[in-house]
């Protein structure tokens, strides 16, 4: 949650927003994730760069984990030479890389607008992809004058976004079928098919179909493998409804009981507790390796029954570590060793943190959260086993880490989105939520409802 702070005077504002304009810059040029092939063509000139981006940090990675931390140092170095240019005398701003086609592009569409001189515009469209570009260049929109306050960059901000999200799988309730749907651009009549299976021929299906060749084949086979004799959860009820049996084993968060979890950002550790307890429930094996952000210090600054918790955590034998920071797990020594041994990872409401004089729907801002979940699904590619889950929550109408964010950098990090699950529908979501920040120390979110949490 973001922390409050009071508001900047003009001037600071504006170096403020000079300061994050070029931040974003180097971000929005720099962060784009690449595919094997493009890595194996790498220029030795890109090779060596990656190599000394390494050795400045003073950091010795072994080779499987290097793609899961090079974004996140790749950022670090990119904003301090960003510092250092805006603190010297005549320091040029770093500018994107962006081809003259591009640039042709942008130029094209702030002239059309009579907006050619606003540097807000031209970051925003600086984001934007080539298809984008080119239905601004077509299209007729155009962002009004300063209405209710809000700049022309603001709203094209908020525009662009409207956009994607429309592209992007539902931030509401998204069972199986829907999440596969999207991403295997099903027609209605195989929709309606899948709809139609039972829970061992659905789960066949979702298992086995990657998109390509006939469905109706996948499903005849389905239908025409027998019931496998085991005592799994998933080979439970296998006559039973396919969908709403499927979206039990969210709900009431059913997974691997033998392979570890591991739960970021949990500023008080109460959802750990009730993670812990619920695996405890089960008879799980598993750990919980809970973490926190902050150190223990401020913890014990901000929340009087943060001991307890931890003894309490420990007693069910669960791993507690303070100063995690999620995107940069695979430099952290507290996680060597736990390589692809995740089943399950939660993040509950993450957001990158406010910055000063600017809210979080401002286009400056949003290149942090949207980045917060690229690296953390980075990030996590190497310690998820194959088949784990990793469970994001948030507000559907966020604008900070918006639910695209969350959706899409798990896509582009080849993970599969195979359900959204309304947030009070969750056998877990009854735990002390907190703000994650100074304003705990007087007043909680639940303290009406939830008193045990109350300061």
């Amino acid at each position: 949650m973001a922390a409050e702070e009071a508001p900047v005077p003009a001037a600071q504002e504006t170096d403020d927003f000079e300061a994050a304009l070029a931040a974003a810059e180097a971000e929005a040029g720099s962060l784009g994730l690449v595919d094997e092939a493009e890595v194996t063509a790498a220029a030795p000139a890109e090779a060596a760069e990656e190599e000394d981006l390494f050795g400045q940090e003073g950091i010795d990675v072994e080779e499987h984990l290097k793609e899961a931390v090079e974004g996140s140092l790749r950022l670090k170095r990119l904003l301090s030479r960003d510092s250092d240019d805006g603190a010297s005398p005549g320091g040029k701003k770093r500018r994107i890389d962006i081809s003259p086609e591009t640039e042709t592009k942008i130029a094209t569409i702030m002239t059309k607008w009579m907006m050619a001189q606003d540097q807000l515009i031209r970051h925003v469209l600086e984001q934007c992809s080539e298809e984008e570009l080119d239905d601004l260049v077509k299209g007729i929109y155009k962002p009004a004058q300063n209405p209710a306050g809000k700049s022309a960059g603001e709203l094209l901000g908020t525009e662009m976004c409207e956009r994607r999200k429309m592209k992007s799988p539902s931030g509401f309730g998204t069972d199986h079928i829907k999440a596969a749907n999207f991403r295997w651009k099903l027609d209605a009549m195989a929709e309606a098919k899948l709809r139609k299976l039972s829970h061992k021929d659905l789960r066949y299906v979702l298992d086995n179909f990657d998109g390509t060749g006939s469905i109706d084949d996948v499903i005849a086979k389905a239908v025409e493998t027998p019931v496998e004799e085991s005592i799994l959860t998933v080979n439970a009820l296998p006559d039973a409804e396919g969908v709403s049996t499927m979206g039990h084993f969210s709900r009431l968060e059913l997974i691997d009981p033998i392979a570890d979890c591991a739960v970021f950002g949990d500023a008080n550790l109460t959802f750990s507790l009730r993670l812990a307890k619920h695996r405890r429930a089960l008879g799980h094996v598993g750990r919980v390796v809970a973490t926190t952000f902050e150190e223990l210090d401020t913890l014990r600054e901000r929340y009087k029954e943060i001991d307890q918790s931890i003894q309490t955590l420990e007693q069910h034998y669960a791993e507690v570590f303070h100063g995690v920071d999620c995107t940069r797990i695979a430099l952290d020594e507290k996680f060597k060793g736990m390589e692809g041994s995740l089943g399950a990872v939660y993040y509950n409401f993450p957001h990158s943190g406010a910055i000063q004089g600017f809210f979080d729907g401002h286009p400056i801002v949003n290149w942090r959260h949207e980045n917060l979940m690229r690296l953390f699904f980075r990030a996590l590619r190497t310690f998820v086993k194959e088949g784990g889950v990793v469970k994001v929550a948030s507000n559907a109408g966020a604008v900070g880490v918006r639910y695209y964010y969350i959706v899409n950098s798990a896509i582009e990090n080849e993970f599969e989105h195979t359900e959204t699950v309304p947030f009070l529908q969750w056998h877990l979501h009854r735990y002390g939520r907190s703000y994650g920040d100074k304003r705990d120390i007087s007043k909680r979110p639940d303290a009406v409802k939830n008193k045990a949490y109350a300061a």
